[in-house]
């Protein structure tokens, strides 16, 4: 029986994953293996939620058993997933997996809107994720999650006080609006708005979780550079839309990641409002702002594209009412741009060290 199990794992051993290059037995994919006369059971544990190429997977699986070891055994095999994670010995979040900052430029491209959906559509999946509001002072997440009227629990844990996130729409959130009244300016210098963000990351009982993302500003400002200096960010996403003013300012979010000394991967970027859809004619595509400057701002600059959002008036809808969009049926942009964004996560951890914290200086 040790000699089946041998030929079985050997024949898995054959099996790569398209996206980290390695065989599933070294990645350490299967487990629970059990093998005997008639049947091979096991389980094929997925680093993302909602992997698109679980099915390829299996069927590679069954496929190398049946070639390689015997064609007549039942071959059972069970899914899960294990989001992986480089972020060791951050003492602010410590079981935070993956922290992502989601960017732009420039204002009004729907950063905070491909925020929101893209959360909301990861927890879906299974995941578990947070979803921090860093826009201080034009918060605009408790609105699109339909909670402004709701304030944070204080919870008191070795000594210390935390706020406890909101949950809506099976993901964590926090924001400034929902500490302060909702019509009251916040007109604050950058050190105090910079204290807050840390007060919202350090001071906040996030608990386990395998995604937490960062909504910032548009810009790069003083809340960005707070980031990097607080925790470790796994990797950053740019939001654009297609036209030229967008893309110029795109391009300084992007160099202010890749600086020298702050060194934050981008995981991708999110071309929004990349055609307009009339609801009567749904096959019909407009480009209003330009036809795929964000792919092609992707491509020049060698960097994943997460897929392109429509604009179309349910997304708006949606965001206004507090029910993301996709929490309803026919939003698969958004799940799209999920799923790739857990990928490019998992490929990260796998080819690329941890991000180290921006050192403070005066």
């Amino acid at each position: 029986m040790l000699f089946l199990k041998k030929q079985v794992i050997d024949a898995l051993r054959t099996v790569e994953d398209p996206d980290l290059k390695q065989d599933l037995v070294t990645l350490g994919m299967i487990q629970d293996l059990g093998v005997n006369q008639k049947q091979v059971t096991f389980t094929l544990v997925l680093t993302t939620p909602a992997c698109p190429l679980q099915e390829i997977l299996k069927k590679a699986c069954i496929e190398a058993i049946y070639a390689k070891v015997a064609a007549d055994l039942e071959i059972t095999i069970q899914l899960d997933t294990q989001v992986t994670s480089t972020r060791t010995h951050d003492p602010v979040l410590p079981q935070v997996k993956n922290i992502i900052a989601i960017a732009s430029g420039k204002g009004g491209v729907g950063k905070s809107t491909v925020a929101v959906n893209v959360a909301v559509a990861l927890a879906k999946c299974g995941a578990q994720v947070g979803l921090l509001d860093a826009d201080i002072f034009g918060p605009s997440i408790p609105t699109m999650l339909g909670c402004e009227q709701e304030k944070p629990q204080v919870m008191h844990q070795a000594g210390k006080n935390y706020l406890v996130p909101l949950e809506k729409h099976g993901i964590k959130l926090l924001s400034m609006g929902l500490l302060a009244p909702a019509d009251e300016a916040m007109v604050w210098r950058g050190p105090m708005a910079s204290k807050a963000l840390r007060q919202l990351l350090g001071d906040t009982f996030w608990g386990v979780l395998d995604y937490l993302l960062i909504d910032l500003p548009p810009g790069t400002s003083d809340i960005h550079l707070t980031l990097v200096q607080a925790v470790p960010v796994t990797g950053a996403v740019i939001v654009t839309t297609p036209q030229k003013i967008a893309l110029v300012d795109a391009t300084k979010a992007l160099e202010m990641f890749q600086k020298q000394g702050i060194d934050v991967p981008i995981l991708g970027v999110v071309e929004n409002m990349a055609y307009f859809t009339a609801p009567e004619l749904p096959n019909s595509k407009y480009y209003l702002f330009g036809q795929e400057g964000g792919k092609e701002f992707a491509a020049q600059h060698k960097l994943p594209f997460l897929g392109q959002i429509p604009l179309v008036q349910r997304i708006r809808e949606g965001g206004d009412a507090g029910i993301p969009v996709v929490l309803q049926e026919n939003a698969g942009a958004f799940d799209n741009i999920a799923a790739a964004l857990a990928q490019q996560v998992a490929i990260r951890n796998a080819r690329l060290a941890p991000t180290q914290t921006v050192e403070r200086t005066r």
